[in-house]
């Protein structure tokens, strides 16, 4: 039976820096428990965001490490993929990530990898968080000789972006093309120009100034906007905007219009199946626009669904043998070249599409057309399971039959606050927003009843 997990979440651990749980006494437990699980006398790489609690965190994790005999391998600020690559590439036990993603600077988080370079299931998380616990590795610290030690590796950012180029077709160069690259002042902001501008295109960068606090602060994926107004006013071919470890990417057009993970998913999952690379269906979440799914339809294309998180496309995709996935966010997953999402070899790929056929990404883009959705939270007072709840269900399945084949509704919790999100997706925009209207209010009234019924 998989236990309960009071750290770890569908991605890590995370949280306000210097606040539990992310302080360096956690930091220096959790770097215990990671020793102890893969093993004394290993190693285990370590490398971070630009984040000002990076140092802290840093510190404490790798003398939790070093107390059971653990050697750590600092990298510095790394994009999460490159660790799950270096963890594998250099025999390495495991790899960790200290990191908050596309949170602001104030946050931060741990991320974990194992040898394989896939992030750890459930049940080997759980079983950190128990070696965690105050007093359970006491007995089993290190001394003398046995203690680890750390050392930098200064070229790891050398070796992840040799791997990177690889995403990128041979016999092309990026030589004629204007990019612009927003690295959200995070942890690509030296590699994500290199990369680029050792494949030729003459390259525009911004976001590539850390001071510790500024990490996705107006820029970067979560802020396309400003990565799509330089694209126009520098008359670019390609837009990029990487998240502050730059696992997912957001591009645009030569016209400053953003191409979402879903249409990206259209162009690379119809350029692998013309060129007999892909297998099985592509992967995607409930969330992806129904329009991806008519696009890979009309390519003899099958789609396979999966729960939201970039995890659980990956356990997909290796449980049916696929090899493309991802989430309309931006975070896509190509397993011939990557263990997790990578924002840098998803756009290599994308610009590999447009180098073989000749065509700007806005030609590309026109092999899908995106479905108008909406999607709508709804404050809860508990997450009443929905097989619960009839009534609503009625009223879902009453909606989905006035969608017809041409929408779709989806009803699910939000994985980190208490909402209840609803999704519909339709060709009549006053339709679907009503309709989600309709399907929350009428959720959050029979949530209340029972609640009622149950004394709660």
């Amino acid at each position: 039976m998989t236990m309960t997990r009071k750290l770890f979440g569908t991605d890590g651990i995370r949280g306000r820096a210097n606040l539990h749980p992310m302080t360096p006494e956690i930091a220096m437990r959790l770097g215990m428990a990671v020793a102890a699980h893969f093993g004394r006398e290993g190693k285990i790489v370590v490398g971070k965001d630009t984040r000002r609690s990076g140092y802290m965190l840093e510190m404490a994790l790798a003398s939790g490490l070093c107390a059971l005999g653990v050697d750590v391998l600092l990298v510095g600020p790394i994009p999460t993929p490159g660790i799950a690559y270096l963890a594998k590439s250099m025999r390495a036990d495991a790899g960790v990530v200290i990191s908050a993603s596309h949170n602001s600077f104030e946050d931060n988080g741990f991320k974990l990898f194992a040898n394989d370079g896939f992030k750890l299931p459930d049940e080997v998380e759980s079983h950190i968080e128990t070696l965690m616990e105050p007093g359970v590795l006491d007995e089993r610290l290190a001394t003398g000789e046995s203690i680890g030690k750390a050392k930098r590796i200064d070229d790891a950012g050398g070796r992840y972006i040799t791997y990177v180029k690889q995403a990128f077709p041979l016999e092309h160069d990026l030589e004629g093309l204007r990019i612009v690259v927003d690295c959200a002042h995070g942890a690509a902001y030296k590699i994500a120009p290199a990369v680029l501008a050792e494949l030729g295109a003459d390259v525009i960068q911004t976001g590539v100034a850390p001071n510790g606090t500024n990490i996705n602060a107006g820029v970067g994926a979560m802020y396309p906007e400003h990565v799509a107004h330089l694209v126009r006013e520098y008359r670019a071919d390609f837009g990029l905007a990487l998240d502050g470890d730059a696992d997912r990417a957001v591009v645009c057009d030569h016209r400053g219009e953003l191409i979402d993970g879903d249409i990206a998913l259209a162009i690379l999952g119809r350029d692998f199946a013309s060129r007999g690379l892909l297998r099985g269906s592509v992967v995607a979440t409930v969330m992806s626009n129904i329009g991806l799914e008519r696009s890979l339809s009309a390519a003899g294309i099958g789609l396979e669904r999966t729960a939201v998180g970039d995890r659980y496309v990956v356990e997909a995709m290796r449980k049916l043998g696929c090899n493309l996935g991802g989430e309309q966010s931006g975070h896509l997953i190509c397993l011939d070249h990557s263990t997790t999402g990578d924002g840098l070899v998803s756009a290599l790929m994308l610009l590999g599409v447009m180098a073989r056929e000749g065509k700007p990404l806005a030609d590309l883009a026109k092999v899908m057309t995106r479905y108008p959705q909406v999607v709508k939270g709804f404050a809860v007072a508990r997450k009443v399971p929905l097989e619960q709840l009839p009534k609503t269900a009625g009223l879902i399945a009453t909606h989905e039959a006035k969608l017809g084949g041409e929408g779709r509704v989806v009803v699910r919790y939000s994985g980190t606050e208490a909402l209840l999100r609803v999704m519909v997706e339709g060709i009549d925009e006053r339709q679907i927003h009503a309709a989600a209207d309709e399907i929350g209010e009428a959720a959050l009234a029979e949530i209340v009843g029972v609640l009622a019924q149950s004394g709660d």
